[in-house]
């Protein structure tokens, strides 16, 4: 291995890489593990379907409430204070909704859970972005990306599995061994902050936080009121979508003429044409991702009439596809920056997409399966080259602010991917008694809507930074398998994208 600025990478990153990983696991899965078990919580609870949601619903307004507030709390208390804290405030909640003795119980222990996700979910971003450097972001990117694209796919068929063997509360029992894991092994691996790092009389953004968080859990529930629904006309979806929509203009307002305390989030970052590209991108990839999910499960279902286990894993090639692809695009990406990979990978993407839209009821499930692995394909190919771009021309100062920005905009990105497919299939009658090969009907025009956001990505490609300039070599007694600390650990200067080692051509 090579000296942790090298073309390699290193030992002590790589266990870095894994030991975050662990951690930010848990909370990947569990965002999408649970859902499986709703009839199975119904029937413990006696309670409708449409209450034992809110224990999903919840962790996930939590996590999108908690988010912003992360970035904050990097540059007040450290990274690693943060992170451990996170580990145990997660497995506390998972522990206690284990527990739990009524339907009230589980959601509120779910939204605590949902707390500790959103403080570690983007912390992975913020960990690993800073070992990395502006020379590797996305090769880091890349494996990292690989835990991503699976976690949404394992998740319900690793809760199904639990759920048949041990019961419901096993599937929050879980996270304890491997939090305790973990968080001994985050103790002895995750670098202290630098003092110079952390600033501890800095000031919370209270009143950017009150019109920032209820605005972006507003959206998250209006867009998941309209996947459940179908429909966007109904007041369940309305009503959020309009406050949320209000409330997040309020604190751009404000952001914009704020002085005397720094903005919770710097809306000035979108100034920069690079960070705003990588966002929306990668906001993309969450509702092309996020939609497939949703539209295969069905198709197999309805159309080839398998069970809800049976179809989930036959969805699996969409995820294994983005596995793939993901730390190969990333490595590539360190060379040949982002543009031409993302252009690539959109037109894979689009052109799986288009495969699906023509196979019909009578289609054999290999076709949608080799289909949905060229989605997954492409839509890795854009991810990492995207993430690893954001984070080469990112100042380091900012790497918290804009980890919390891409991580909302993909959450709210895939809640939008799974409304649209959602609002799309119910326009076609699917599912509302139809045939099979009517059915099929309402899947193929989902299925074209892939193919539009694969077509915007690719139109968007040309705004992201094109190819890396060289990165010097690093002096041969530079220290193999050490990571370095504070400043030196970033590779970035606070004075911003240009004078990065390493920094994107335009």
């Amino acid at each position: 291995m090579t000296d942790v600025r090298g073309d390699r990478l290193d030992g002590a990153l790589l266990r870095l890489i894994g030991v975050t990983l662990l951690g930010g696991i848990m909370g990947i899965l569990d965002s999408t593990m649970v859902t499986v078990a709703a009839e199975t919580l119904s029937t413990e609870f006696d309670r409708s379907l449409s209450v034992i949601s809110w224990a999903t619903t919840g962790y996930l307004l939590a996590l999108t409430v908690t988010i912003p507030i992360t970035g904050w709390a990097v540059r007040r208390f450290g990274v690693k204070r943060l992170w451990l804290f996170g580990l145990v405030l997660f497995m506390g909640a998972s522990l206690a909704s284990a527990l739990s003795w009524s339907v009230e119980s589980l959601i509120v222990f779910r939204v605590v859970q949902g707390v500790g996700a959103g403080i570690l979910d983007p912390l992975v971003l913020v960990i690993l972005a800073r070992a990395a450097g502006p020379s590797r972001a996305g090769r880091v990117m890349g494996t990292m990306g690989v835990v991503l694209s699976l976690g949404p796919v394992l998740g319900p068929v690793l809760g199904g599995l639990l759920l048949d063997s041990s019961g419901w509360r096993s599937m929050f029992f879980i996270n304890i061994p491997i939090g305790v894991i973990a968080l001994l092994l985050a103790l002895r691996v995750i670098p202290a902050d630098a003092p110079e790092e952390r600033k501890a009389g800095l000031p919370l953004d209270i009143a950017g936080f009150a019109l920032m968080a209820p605005g972006l859990a507003a959206l998250v529930l209006a867009l998941t009121e309209a996947g459940e629904r179908g429909a966007f006309a109904a007041p369940t979806v309305l009503v959020p979508l309009v406050l949320g929509a209000g409330l997040l203009a309020a604190y751009v307002l404000r952001a914009l003429r704020l002085r005397a305390t720094e903005p919770l989030i710097d809306v000035r970052l979108f100034a920069g044409r690079s960070f705003a590209a990588s966002v929306t991108v990668q906001g993309l990839v969450g509702v092309g991702t996020f939609a497939g999910l949703f539209v295969l499960p069905l198709y197999y279902q309805i159309v080839h009439g398998h069970t809800a286990a049976a179809a989930g894993l036959l969805v699996a090639p969409l995820g294994l596809g983005s596995a793939l692809a993901m730390p190969i695009a990333g490595r590539l990406s360190d060379k040949l920056g982002a543009r031409t990979l993302v252009q690539g990978g959109a037109l894979i993407a689009a052109a799986g997409a288009f495969a699906l839209t023509l196979v019909g009821a009578e289609g054999a499930e290999t076709r949608s399966a080799l289909a949905a692995f060229a989605i997954g394909l492409g839509l890795g190919g854009v991810g990492a080259p995207t993430m690893g771009s954001l984070y080469r021309t990112l100042p380091q100062e900012k790497v918290p602010q804009g980890s919390s920005v891409l991580y909302n905009l993909n959450q709210l990105g895939g809640a939008l991917g799974v409304a649209c497919a959602a609002l799309i299939l119910a326009a076609s009658g699917t599912g509302t008694g139809t045939g099979a090969a009517d059915g099929a009907g309402g899947f193929q025009n989902a299925a074209w809507f892939l193919v539009a956001v694969g077509v915007v990505i690719l139109a968007a490609g040309p705004l992201l930074p094109g190819r890396v300039q060289e990165i010097p070599p690093a002096p041969a007694d530079s220290g193999a398998e050490t990571l370095p600390t504070g400043s030196e650990r970033s590779g970035m200067s606070a004075s911003g994208p240009s004078s990065c080692p390493g920094a994107e051509r335009a």
